[in-house]
């Protein structure tokens, strides 16, 4: 089994994934990093596939493959299990790091144990934050990625209101989307970070299902079908006047989109379309605001004035249970750096991709408001999730 992107005509993509991991590296003052989690190895190779990447900041980095993967190239090595990585990189000349980087935030205590016996049992530093300070900036070729992300999540939600039939429950709507998303090529797999992010292909929320409060670190909450996933939609039928907000996933290629779009059962209340007003007014004004060294932290405070201004202060990102932040960085994972709150004092980066998602959960109607995929530009934010934004009627 060969990696998908070592390949010649993209080794120019990888070696810059790998430059990037350096630079930050460099930064953090960490000499080598042991990359095992499937995230990582997806980053800097373009697939999965069991393994480990060994990247020192100045030496060439080695790739020890465990079975079924195989070694096809010079700089791949076969191996059973890690406690021959230490050895091997003696032999082939490599000096072993004074410290050695490891995915603290990826792995098992269990598996950082292995690891750190492996070397010797050699001082160990947490590498996940370089791997996803060095994720955060993306290059032309992952942003291409997700602009086709953008099209085909933009696609299936353009025949969502065709899967819609009066007296559906909240779920039957949601696995007929899910169903058109997967048609449209949707691996079906959301990939998240952090053992508080469980959740099916995304979220569908009706009425007042939207002001139940959830367990997990998403913005809006829903009680879910069962407590061992007490999140999104609950079974309750749909009714008239009840808003739906669909936030569901948009990863087709490895990387992902988010995108929020809400509809309105057979009418669209006043208070209903004046949330999603203030919602798209936010997106505006961000839009323009979010050039690079623009703090990320003004941009919560901004979007949280205009929900003042609009006297929805009340329902801005819950109602019950709210949250204090209105979007966070997306690509490989859905919920990457940054995240966007208040406390955030990092400026805008060109490259950035970022799901902004201010939302209003009102009582009796439901949740409103959207969300998009943009990338930061010299310009401001560039939306890769073209879809219409007005609340439409089912």
């Amino acid at each position: 089994m060969e990696f998908p992107l070592l390949n010649n005509e993209m080794r120019p993509e990888h070696d810059l994934h790998v430059s990037k991991v350096r630079e930050t590296m460099a930064r953090h003052d960490m000499e080598a990093i042991l990359v095992a989690s499937s995230v990582n190895i997806l980053y800097l190779t373009g697939g999965i596939c069991r393994g480990y990447i060994y990247l020192p900041l100045d030496a060439d980095p080695l790739f020890f493959m465990v079975p079924p993967a195989e070694a096809t190239r010079h700089d791949e090595i076969s191996i059973r299990k890690p406690e021959q990585i230490a050895e091997i990189l003696q032999d082939r000349g490599y000096k072993l790091p004074a410290c050695l980087g490891l995915e603290y935030d990826d792995l098992y205590y269990s598996e950082v144990e292995r690891l750190t016996k492996a070397f010797g049992g050699i001082t160990t530093a947490n590498a996940s934050r370089v791997l996803r300070e060095a994720r955060m900036i993306k290059t032309p070729w992952e942003i291409d990625r997700m602009c086709e992300d953008g099209l085909k999540q933009a696609a299936a939600y353009s025949r969502v209101a065709k899967c819609y039939a009066e007296g559906m429950t909240d779920v039957e709507f949601q696995i007929e989307i899910e169903r058109l998303l997967r048609r449209e090529g949707c691996l079906g797999y959301p990939r998240v970070a952090g053992h508080m992010m469980e959740i099916n292909m995304g979220s569908l929320l009706a009425g007042d299902n939207a002001d139940q409060p959830s367990p997990y670190d998403f913005s809006m909450g829903g009680a879910g079908t069962d407590p061992s996933l007490p999140v999104g939609a609950s079974g309750m039928t749909m009714l008239p006047g009840m808003s739906v907000m669909l936030d569901m996933n948009g990863g087709f290629n490895g990387y992902q989109t988010d995108m929020t779009r809400c509809w309105c059962i057979e009418r669209i209340p006043e208070a209903a379309q004046k949330a999603n007003d203030c919602s798209r007014m936010i997106m505006r004004d961000l839009e323009k605001f979010g050039v690079p060294g623009a703090e990320i932290g003004e941009m919560y405070r901004r979007a949280e004035k205009i929900a003042a201004d609009c006297g929805l202060s009340a329902y801005f990102m819950g109602h019950k249970h709210k949250v204090r932040f209105i979007g966070h960085g997306i690509g490989i994972e859905l919920n990457e750096g940054p995240v966007i709150m208040e406390r955030n004092k990092m400026p805008l980066a060109a490259g950035m991709t970022l799901a902004i998602e201010p939302k209003f959960v009102l009582p009796g109607i439901g949740a409103l408001g959207v969300e998009n995929t943009y990338v930061v530009t010299e310009q401001g934010l560039e939306n890769l999730t073209n879809y219409p934004e007005e609340l439409e009627i089912l």
